[in-house]
């Protein structure tokens, strides 16, 4: 699963309630420019730290990249539905900061949530990318294992269009070939 190495380091760490300004910046600036989000007003600090708070909750990663001591990026795993027959399922998410795009930050935070929702014991991931057109993201999640399963066309209204949702999914750990652990 892992490229070639960054020529820079990038540190990993979980999400702190110190990092909630810059996590609301780079979200902001997605949500206003982007079609990642289907958000088109962007939350304030107190909503993200709200937000960040109820996934902690749930026992899921919540992490920033760094490089320099800055944060870049910042990715976390949501439950992908609340009904109880999902409970092994995850669903990503990845924000990194524009002058940052494309130099492995994403990869290295998908990686990460992989890894530690496979030990938490879910089985699968899947990705609800905005906008098929967005080759960067659907790229990133077919380089860390995630196959195309499915097209939402037009079921977005941004920036005075129709957008789709790509779907993609991968299997944590054993995926579907064994029955799972109950979790937590």
């Amino acid at each position: 699963m892992s490229g070639p190495a960054p020529a820079f380091t990038v540190a990993l760490r979980p999400a702190a309630e110190r990092d909630i300004a810059r996590i609301t910046d780079i979200y902001a600036h997605h949500v206003l420019s982007g079609l990642a989000s289907f958000e088109v007003a962007p939350p304030d600090a107190a909503e993200i730290a709200r937000r960040r708070a109820d996934l902690l909750a749930e026992g899921l990663p919540y992490l920033v990249a760094e490089l320099e001591g800055a944060i870049v990026g910042y990715a976390y795993a949501a439950l992908y539905r609340t009904r109880e027959a999902y409970r092994y399922t995850v669903e990503d998410s990845i924000y990194v900061d524009r002058g940052a795009v494309g130099r492995g930050v994403g990869r290295l935070l998908l990686e990460r949530l992989i890894v530690e929702c496979t030990a938490l014991g879910f089985r699968q991931m899947v990705a609800v990318i905005g906008d098929s057109a967005n080759r960067a993201s659907i790229a990133l999640h077919e380089a860390c294992g995630f196959r195309h399963v499915g097209l939402l066309p037009s079921v977005g209204f941004k920036f005075g269009r129709w957008v789709d949702s790509v779907l993609m999914q991968r299997a944590l750990g054993q995926g579907a070939a064994t029955l799972p652990r109950e979790r937590g």
